[in-house]
Order: structure tokens, then sequence, then C-alpha cells
């Protein structure tokens, strides 16, 4: 439709949501399909968060709020920086946005012009480049192979860097390979980043607390980038809390600034009732949230043995968050009768409609010769999962 802008063509709607759009027009044929597409934690949000928001229902707390948040939740995500993170953000350098999504897309408009260099590692999070295409940046990858365990290193990250670069973005707990950048790995990065001050690192930390090999360390806390990192995080994934919508940044002061300025066009404030939830999850128990760290555990350990029985699978060891991030080329080629697996796009689908599994194709996360799966499912349908996958490769030839 010529009526259209050009910024709609240079864009693709994400993968995660495409392939979930596939299995529910399979599911409403009646056929019996196990997701393994989206990241949703499987679990309900813990009871006291939800007593609160009741509580703000009945309390009629149904009004606008600040753009960047009320003041009792900006404090206690300080608080929470603090507590967690060693990492010192005023409750004026907090923005509370709809989703750790919005939050990041804000930090690009705020700091990317037309012809600016974005550097994201490889495999990424689907969004991070269509966002850097939306506002004119240019999305510059480093590839991080399965070897170096989906991690780049500084010597990558280093001749990546051109009088152009703008900004860095990347995630740790990883999504999409569970891979957990180290203090010792960060610390690599930061004697990088100290050579060239006008690089901003935007940290995607939502998936902090789903971590299986130690304390979460972030970027920020490093003294030398301190004035120069955005910290993003939100409650969808430690504290099941997906549908609320909420995310957040600490940030410097100039960009909080920048972002609520953008925030105040787009969307004003989240949802009062969230943000009132929010400050019950941040100030409360982590009980809940370990208990799913827990599961998480056990169904990682569940599907790494699913994996490992089936031959030609090359598989990583997720340190975090809820998937794994296989290397399938070995099926790459092979045929289902008349139907040659070419890529790893083929190859999803081809689980999706004869194995009755719905993932994602690692092409959408920056690596062709991969496939993601989440784990954010019950142990019986990851259990059904490994056979099905199984079971579909077996009849490749």
């Amino acid at each position: 439709m010529d009526a259209l802008a050009n910024r709609v063509f240079t864009i693709n709607e994400p993968q995660t949501i495409a392939m979930s759009k596939k299995a529910r027009e399979l599911m409403a044929k009646g056929i019996d399909v196990v997701n393994l597409s989206l990241g949703e934690p499987d679990f309900t949000t813990p009871q006291h968060i939800k007593d609160a928001a009741i509580a703000a229902i009945e309390n009629n707390f149904t009004y606008y709020t600040p753009v960047a948040g009320i003041p009792e939740l900006r404090e206690a995500i300080s608080q929470k920086f603090i507590r967690d993170n060693n990492l010192n953000y005023p409750a004026d350098q907090i923005v509370v946005s709809t989703g750790a999504k919005h939050a990041i897309m804000n930090a690009i408009m705020a700091l990317v012009n037309p012809g600016d260099e974005v550097i994201i590692p490889t495999p990424y999070w689907v969004s991070y480049s269509e966002m850097v295409k939306l506002v004119e940046g240019i999305p510059v990858f480093i590839a991080a192979p399965l070897s170096q365990h989906y991690k780049i290193t500084a010597a990558q990250l280093e001749a990546a860097i051109t009088p152009k670069s703008k900004a860095f973005l990347f995630s740790s707990p990883c999504n999409p390979t569970g891979s957990v950048y180290s203090k010792e790995e960060l610390a690599a990065l930061v004697k990088v980043f100290e050579k060239y001050p006008q690089i901003i690192v935007i940290s995607d930390e939502i998936y902090e607390y789903i971590n299986f090999v130690g304390k979460h360390i972030s970027i920020g806390s490093f003294p030398s980038m301190q004035d120069r990192v955005i910290t993003i995080n939100g409650l969808s994934k430690g504290y099941a809390m997906t549908g609320w919508r909420l995310g957040y940044m600490g940030a410097p002061k100039a960009i909080a600034q920048a972002c609520e300025k953008i925030q105040s066009q787009f969307t004003s404030a989240t949802s009062g009732i969230s943000q009132k939830a929010a400050v019950a999850a941040l100030t409360g128990t982590m009980a809940p949230s370990m208990e799913m760290v827990k599961a998480f555990q056990r169904r990682k350990e569940l599907v790494e043995k699913g994996l490992a029985s089936i031959p030609g699978i090359l598989n990583n060891e997720p340190e975090g968050a809820f998937y794994f991030f296989p290397d399938i080329s070995f099926y790459l080629g092979k045929k289902f009768g008349e139907q040659v697996m070419e890529t790893a796009t083929d190859l999803c689908l081809y689980l999706l409609n004869e194995g009755h599994v719905s993932m994602v194709t690692g092409e959408a996360f920056g690596n062709p010769n991969c496939l993601r799966i989440s784990y954010a499912a019950s142990d019986e349908k990851l259990l059904q999962a490994m056979e099905r996958i199984k079971s579909a490769l077996s009849k490749l030839a």
C-alpha cells in the first residue's frame, strides 16, 4: 500500500510472535502442539503481588500517574539497584515503562541518530536490530559462536568499534542462549569501553534472577562505567508478571530525562495498578521467585538430557534465563520426502508441522544454524517435546 511509511518495510515481525501464532493456528484445528516458542514463565504471579494490585483497585488508585512512575515505585527500584546490583541510580534517574522492551526503545530513541552504529553481539534478542532500524540507526553485529559459549571477546568488541559507534546493546543472562557474562568477562569488555567514552552501554538484565551460576553482575557496577550505562530490567521473568507490562531503566540523569520526555509523547505512564503491584514485588519476599528458579534448573537438566540423546545436535550449556540454543546444522540439507531442510526456518516449520513442537528459528536471533527452545513449560510438556523432536528428526534422510 503506497500510503504506508518506508519504516514499516524496514522491520520484520518478531519470529517469536510469528511462530506462536502458527502454533495457535494448529491448536485451533485440534492438533496437540507443545509450544516452546515464547519466553513466558508458566507460573502464576505470586499472591502478595496480586493482593497489592487488588488493594490498589479497591482504594481507587485508578488515575493517571507521573510519566516516569509513582515516587514510591521509583524509590523502590532505586533501592533494588543498590541492594542487588551495586548500582547507584537515585529515583530521579529511574523511568518506569510499559515493559522492558518499551524501556529499551526509549533508550534507543534518546541516543541514536540516523547513521549511528549500535553494536550488538549475536545471537541477540529478536527486537534489538529492528529497534535500531526504526530510528534509522545501523546495527553492527559481532558473531559469538558456540565455541565461545555465545559470548564475545574483548578483541571482537574492539574490532567492531568505529567513529560512528554510539551504543552497545546486549543481554546477560542472554535471550536466546542462556549465556551469562562473568565478572572477569565483563571486566575485559570494560577495559575496551574505557578507551571509547562516547559509547553508551544498554544492558538488558531482565533475566537477572534466573541465574544458575552465581550472583548476577551488572556491567554498570564497574566504577568506570557508572555514568555511561543504561540498565534495563522489569518484572516479567523474575516475578512471572508478563501480562502486567512493567519494565524500568536506571540511566544517567540526562538520558533518563530524555526518555521521560519521549515517553510522555507516546504512552505517558504505565498502569497505576501494575505500579502498585511492582512495589510489592520489589520490596516483598523473593521466595516464590526462588522456587521458580529451582523449577527452571530442573527443567534445564531435563531438556539437556533430552537433547543429548538426539544424534547430531550440538548443545550449549545455559547458565541463566530459560532457553537452549542448539546448533542443528547437522540436519540442514536433509529431506523429508521431497521437502529439503535448507534453512533453520525450514527445520523449525517441519518440527512444528510434523513433530507438533513450536520453537523459533535461530535466523531470527542472528545465527542461521540454530533453534531456540524455551523450557518455560511443565516437565510433562518438555518430556513430550523432546520425544517428538527426536522422532521427527529421525525421519529425515
